[in-house]
C-alpha cells in the first residue's frame, strides 16, 4: 500500500501529455476544490478525475478484480471510494464545475485517441455551459446570490472536513461576510 501513488500515475501522465500537446492548460491537484481533482481547467470550468479501475470500483472492467483475501475490507474500502467520488462530483456540480471522469482502462493504446477526443468534446461542452452560466449570472442578481450562497456553504463544508489552517483558506472574512 505504501507504494501506491495518488499523484503522477501513468494514466495521469498520459492524459496530461496529450492535453498539453493539444494546447490545453491546467492545474494539478488543486486542493481548493472538493475531491482535489487530478486536473483543473479553469478556462473551461472543468475538472478531470483520472481513476484507477481497481481503486475506484470500475464494474464490468477486466482490470477490476475483487481480491481473494480480506474481501470484507476491500469491498468496504472500494465502496467508500465510490461514495466519496459521487459526493465530490455532486459538490463540484453545485459549484458549477463540469466533472469529467477518465478510467484507467480507457487509456490503453487502442482506446487512447477515442478517449482524448471524448475529453476534448466534453471540454468544449463545458466551455459552452460555463459561458451560458456566466451570462445568466450577469443578467440575474437573484441567481448570482443563490449561486454564491451555495458556493459558501460547500466551501465551509469542505474546509471543515479538510481542517485547513487559516493560512490556506481561500477566502477572507470581513465584517461577517465572506469575500472572494
Amino acid at each position: 500500500m505504501s507504494r501506491i501513488r495518488s499523484r503522477n500515475t501513468t494514466p495521469e501522465k498520459i492524459v496530461r501529455a496529450e492535453l498539453w500537446r493539444r494546447g490545453y492548460r491546467y492545474r494539478l491537484n488543486d486542493n481548493r476544490l472538493p475531491g482535489k481533482p487530478d486536473l483543473v481547467l479553469p478556462k473551461y470550468r472543468a475538472v478531470i478525475f483520472i481513476n484507477g479501475c481497481f481503486w475506484h470500483g470500475h464494474r464490468g472492467c477486466p482490470k477490476y478484480v475483487e481480491p481473494k483475501t480480506n474481501t470484507g475490507f476491500w469491498k468496504e474500502k472500494i465502496a467508500h471510494n465510490i461514495a466519496r467520488d459521487e459526493l465530490n462530483a455532486q459538490r463540484l456540480d453545485t459549484l458549477s464545475w463540469t466533472v469529467i471522469t477518465v478510467w484507467e482502462c480507457e487509456l490503453s493504446k487502442k482506446n487512447r485517441d477515442a478517449t482524448i477526443a471524448r475529453i476534448e468534446a466534453d471540454l468544449r461542452a463545458a466551455k459552452d455551459k460555463y459561458d451560458k452560466w456566466t451570462a445568466l449570472r450577469r443578467e440575474s442578481r437573484e441567481y448570482a446570490r443563490e449561486q454564491a450562497r451555495k458556493h459558501r456553504e460547500i466551501l465551509a463544508q469542505v474546509e471543515a472536513e479538510l481542517n485547513l489552517p487559516k493560512s490556506l483558506r481561500r477566502y477572507a472574512k470581513k465584517e461577517g461576510e465572506i469575500l472572494y
